[in-house]
């Protein structure tokens, strides 16, 4: 990409991780980059996500697959680096019945747990080491780099994406649930809430599967530890239910009885910006300006985040060859 930059300048709407990650690749490869956002970063879902960083369950040969894939290596290689946020952590994904269907993990077969020590009620299950991320550290990071590569970010809402285009040649639109009235894009919220407890005693991450309107999930920071999850679409309040707090505290300490007790730091709510087709990637032209879409990533904006921007990037590059 670096190729087409050179002094270029370039919007890029939206200040969750997929416009961060998006400024961060543009602005190391010579753009002049400016993040135009109605929320600062530490302000959207992204810094509520529970942020495990796969594993990679899809079908390979899809893009998905290859999202994952590139999301689990950038984010490995970033749990080396100081202040990113990202931790390598051991944990299970279970579920109550076995799949009705074969299963890979990152494309291999999955080695099941089958000792006895899974919790009572789940039937199936497998461990494995996967990137965890705590995003308001991450997002932090993003913003150290953004800066050290001469980026910027104005917190002002746009009216459309014409008023981006008319400020710069390039736009990358990663706005989210605001792709619906900034490009139309058919996105709808997926309300989620978190309750965050002191940790105690907490090493290892637990995820439920499938994933339904609520599940039992929990990843440790620290001395913290994230508790999940629900799902609730069409769902746009941001407000935190109590209700939802009890029955989120009770489902995890049915897996292990320390959360009964453990101090609530905090209660989370964010929306997922969610699509019935999957991600929406793709180039257009807006008011003379080339403008990429990145959106609708549901639940998997960080793991996907990586992937995706790169893919995105490949489509700049490419109209920009064309033109």
């Amino acid at each position: 990409m670096s190729s087409n930059a050179g002094s270029s300048s370039a919007v890029v709407v939206g200040a969750g991780v997929i416009g961060l990650t998006t400024a961060v690749l543009m602005a190391e490869r010579g753009y002049d980059v400016r993040v135009v956002a109605a929320q600062a970063p530490l302000q959207t879902t992204s810094v509520v996500a529970s942020a495990m960083v796969g594993p990679n369950l899809f079908p390979e040969a899809t893009p998905p697959f290859e999202w994952e894939r590139r999301g689990r290596e950038a984010f490995t290689r970033l749990a080396e680096e100081t202040g990113s946020g990202v931790t390598l952590r051991r944990g299970a994904l279970v579920a109550r019945q076995p799949p009705p269907f074969p299963m890979t993990l990152d494309g291999r077969p999955i080695d099941t747990v089958d000792d006895g020590s899974l919790p009572e009620g789940f039937g199936w299950g497998f461990r494995t080491v996967t990137p965890v991320v705590d995003m308001r550290a991450y997002l932090r990071f993003l913003l150290a780099r953004l800066d050290a590569a001469g980026g910027r970010v104005e917190i002002r809402r746009l009216s459309s994406l014409t008023e981006a285009a008319r400020e710069a040649p390039v736009v990358m639109n990663c706005s989210g649930l605001g792709a619906r009235e900034l490009a139309g894009v058919a996105v709808r919220p997926v309300r989620g809430q978190h309750v965050v407890v002191a940790n105690p005693g907490i090493e290892e991450f637990f995820m439920e599967s499938p994933f339904g309107p609520s599940w039992i999930s929990f990843w440790p920071h620290g001395d913290r530890v994230v508790l999940g999850s629900t799902a609730a679409r069409d769902d746009s309040d941001t407000a935190p239910r109590e209700q939802e707090v009890h029955e989120i505290v009770a489902r995890c300490a049915q897996v292990d009885p320390r959360f009964a007790d453990a101090s609530v730091l905090e209660v989370q709510v964010g929306l997922r910006p969610e699509r019935e087709e999957g991600v929406h990637l793709a180039v257009q032209e807006v008011a003379g300006s080339t403008c990429v879409h990145n959106v609708g990533h549901g639940g998997s904006g960080v793991s996907q985040s990586w992937g995706t921007v790169e893919a995105a990037l490949e489509l700049l590059d490419d109209a920009l060859a064309s033109r």
